[in-house]
């Protein structure tokens, strides 16, 4: 199950990041928004928002969303001056991709002694910089349940998740910021994970006060992401908690956005969908009722990135 979730929300976040190839004309990819079409096509959401909508204005649906199948017009890259006037699109893509030099294999030891060395596999995701945060952590289990002699912690099994879904990021050639960690635990595949108060935000002890714990995770991202979106054309943190089960037995992800951060709506909006969709593709008759909803939540309202909070329950 673990395998499983990271895996959708791997694949959520690889549809809703943006690839580094432009083109005249596109169809969009499930789940996707304007804003994250336009960014997969390497145009600011910013700049060129309302371009699209005026291209466009026909073909979108209600509340100008995306039609599947439908063919797009993609804005033509502005001229910023007459020194750059001759760039293409793609010559901007072979610059970042430059900066972003493709590595073949990281070695992280937080994944374990037998999961550290990651091959890179594929360059989609270069150029692209995720903060991957477990929720709780150190004096904070979380969540606490029971099965049979077992007491389950939250924070094991959400930070194993983080992990999974930090690694396959990085097989895509994502730089990855993990936030909370663990240093002996690394990927582990027993149902019933071992409890410990060793996670640290980055090496920094965690504090026992719930603000203090999570206003020292909002300021690490905020430190790392003030370089790295200097370097990073697409940065996004991710927030993953456990909780217990929603009505029945069925576990589903629960997407919560900032209420004034219209891009973390967005993020949300996004995932969401994308996780329906591949429930109805490979799961059809298992039903999906995951949803999205603003939460005043500390972590949305102080971290600076663009993020959704995913709660598996």
């Amino acid at each position: 199950m673990k395998r499983k979730l990271c895996l959708l929300l791997f694949f959520c976040l690889l549809l809703t990041a943006p690839a580094l190839r432009a083109q005249q004309k596109a169809t969009p990819r499930s789940g996707e928004g304007i804003s994250t079409f336009l960014l997969r096509h390497n145009r600011a959401p910013k700049k060129y928002y309302n371009d699209f909508i005026e291209l466009n204005k026909a073909k979108l649906g209600k509340s100008r969303t995306l039609k599947m199948g439908v063919t797009y017009l993609i804005p033509p890259v502005k001229k910023a001056s007459a020194a750059t006037s001759g760039k293409t699109t793609e010559a901007v893509a072979e610059k970042t991709s430059a900066h972003h030099p493709r590595r073949t294999e990281i070695n992280e030891p937080l994944f374990g002694k037998w999961l550290s060395n990651v091959k890179v596999t594929s360059n989609r995701l270069a150029g692209t910089c995720f903060y991957v945060v477990s929720g709780h952590g150190g004096p904070d289990p979380g969540a606490i349940g029971r099965v049979g002699k077992h007491e389950l912690h939250e924070d094991e099994y959400a930070y194993d998740i983080a992990l999974r879904l930090a690694r396959n990021l990085m097989q895509e050639g994502a730089e990855v910021r993990i936030i909370i960690q663990d240093a002996k635990d690394g990927i582990r595949d027993e149902a019933y994970l071992s409890n410990s108060k060793r996670e640290t935000c980055m090496g920094s002890p965690i504090p026992l006060n719930q603000v203090q714990r999570l206003q020292q995770r909002c300021d690490k991202i905020n430190a790392l992401y003030r370089k790295d979106r200097k370097k990073y054309k697409y940065c996004r943190a991710i927030f993953i908690h456990v909780d217990s089960r929603s009505k029945g037995t069925q576990t589903d992800v629960f997407f919560y956005h900032s209420n004034r951060k219209a891009e973390s709506k967005r993020l949300a909006k996004n995932m969401k969908e994308t996780f329906e969709s591949k429930y109805g593709k490979h799961q059809p008759n298992r039903g999906f009722s995951g949803t999205v909803s603003g939460r005043n939540l500390y972590v949305l309202a102080h971290t600076h990135a663009r993020l959704c909070f995913c709660r598996v329950g």
